[in-house]
């Protein structure tokens, strides 16, 4: 038995590519509406750092990296029920994939991702499996929404979980400063409920940044930076997509639009300059109001 695993690794590692790259066709072009919903792609957060604006103003923003960001999957109405794709980041070596998940890549024609997600799309924004998503599917100025787990903070306390208040600090309290305090009613329930706000794990959990603007584009090493923080430690796996709440032409400043549909064309990002900035527009904030 392990004999025959190990040949059917070995032959979905070697194993002709042609066949599998007969499913990746060119994208066909697209015209964008206020109803189109785009796919997302795969970050990894490399930290944060500054920029400053046209007026001279500071801008906190987090630095986000795509790497290897490919369409693996698409899935459709009739087989699936449901319009997405399914996006895979990362390569990795195949030694370390299953032996399902090596045939899954395989048949797409894709190398082996570390991480996968499905983004749900409207019919009219689906990409060929293949297809590579960089930077430039984001542009300067729009808003995007950021998810992934936040820091693990370990068990902690009500106070720093919850926000609690603690107890009185005066010369009364012994060694409880810090305690949650009662939990519980009289004999009647008898019981602390479900639910109830006390010490335990915190952190490690999903979590959104929604309307975050985009502030910079580096074509170059396929960087986001958008404003603001981001949820996760450095080199965690984030996933951006097009704000759910500015939809329309919300989304972007009117100069912008329409966005990349379905996504940035190749050649163009070749013409492109290295970085794209935003503008932060408006009046010169250091300017003394008369």
């Amino acid at each position: 038995m392990a004999s025959l695993m190990s040949t059917v690794r070995l032959g979905l590692r070697t194993g002709p590519k042609a066949e599998c790259r007969s499913f990746v066709t060119s994208t066909q072009p697209a015209t964008w509406t206020h109803k189109s919903l785009r796919t997302g792609v795969i970050a990894r957060k490399k930290g944060m750092t500054a920029m400053w604006d046209e007026w001279g103003v500071r801008i906190p923003v987090t630095v986000l990296q795509l790497e290897q960001c490919q369409v693996v999957q698409v899935l459709n109405e009739e087989t699936h029920g449901y319009t997405a794709l399914q996006i895979g980041s990362t390569d990795r070596s195949p030694k370390n994939v299953t032996t399902p998940m090596l045939g899954h890549f395989e048949k797409a024609g894709v190398e082996p991702k570390r991480k996968l997600f499905e983004f749900t799309v409207t019919p009219d924004a689906v990409l060929p499996i293949g297809t590579e998503l960089v930077a430039s599917h984001f542009v300067p100025g729009q808003f995007v929404d950021c998810s992934a787990p936040t820091m693990g903070k370990g068990f902690q306390g009500a106070m720093k979980r919850h926000g609690f208040g603690g107890q009185p600090a005066s010369h009364g309290t012994s060694v409880t400063h810090r305690s949650l305090g009662s939990t519980g009613q009289r004999k009647d329930p008898g019981k602390v409920f479900k639910g109830k706000k006390m010490a335990g794990r915190m952190g490690g959990e999903q979590a959104t940044v929604q309307s975050l603007k985009v502030m910079k584009i580096d074509n170059e090493l396929n960087l986001i930076y958008v404003k603001g923080c981001v949820p996760g430690v450095d080199d965690q796996f984030v996933k951006v997509r097009d704000a759910i709440k500015k939809r329309g032409d919300k989304i972007a400043p009117l100069d912008l639009l329409p966005l990349p549909f379905p996504t940035v064309d190749p050649k163009l990002v070749k013409a492109m300059p290295r970085e794209l900035v935003a503008k932060t527009g408006g009046a010169d904030p250091y300017v003394m109001k008369e």
